[in-house]
């Protein structure tokens, strides 16, 4: 006959195993469900804070852009404060500037000068909103920029091509975007 001294005291754990996993399944539902409510509100503060800077830019007299309207030619734009929204930020130039990633695959200059608000947190990979003056580029632009230390002769090469640049007055960014910078 089998001995069953060792099971002596001992207790069916199968039912309070059960009712706890149920326990630990509904905090952990309960749990999914107030960080979706949290996720909800937050989304909403943030449309309606999107929705209020919209107003705002509509009611401020800036042109606003699209990018398939100024990556070919940015003459009719001279002289005048523009605004491009939602444009990825494809690589920096030294500490004067960057690069935004156009769909026409081109790259197009925005130059930062000191104290531009927004200029600080800009990084390849984020989207931004830019609003500032399209000015034509030419060598004396290029000479005081290297002349201040702002790009190096390696980026002048680089900036020779491009024909025009926003010098930008505002700059506002968001999260990365789908790209990587160079």
């Amino acid at each position: 006959m089998p001995e069953n001294a060792s099971r002596r005291g001992a207790t069916d754990m199968g039912m309070p195993l059960m009712i706890l996993a149920f326990l630990v399944i509904g905090g952990f539902l309960y749990w999914i469900s107030s960080q979706a409510a949290a996720e909800r509100e937050l989304r909403m503060v943030e449309e309606a804070r999107a929705a209020e800077e919209a107003a705002e830019q509509a009611d401020d007299g800036i042109q606003n852009v699209l990018p398939e309207q100024i990556q070919s030619d940015a003459t009719p734009y001279e002289g005048q404060e523009i605004r491009l929204t939602d444009v990825e930020i494809a690589s920096l130039l030294g500490t004067q500037g960057f690069w935004l990633e156009m769909p026409s695959g081109n790259p197009f200059l925005v130059s930062l000068s000191e104290g531009v608000p927004g200029g600080e947190d800009v990084e390849p990979g984020m989207n931004a909103m830019v609003v500032g003056s399209v000015v034509a580029m030419n060598d004396s632009t290029l000479n005081a920029w290297v002349e201040q230390g702002s790009i190096g002769e390696g980026d002048r090469v680089v900036a020779e091509f491009a024909t025009h640049y926003i010098e930008a007055a505002r700059i506002q960014v968001s999260g990365g975007g789908q790209g990587q910078g160079n």
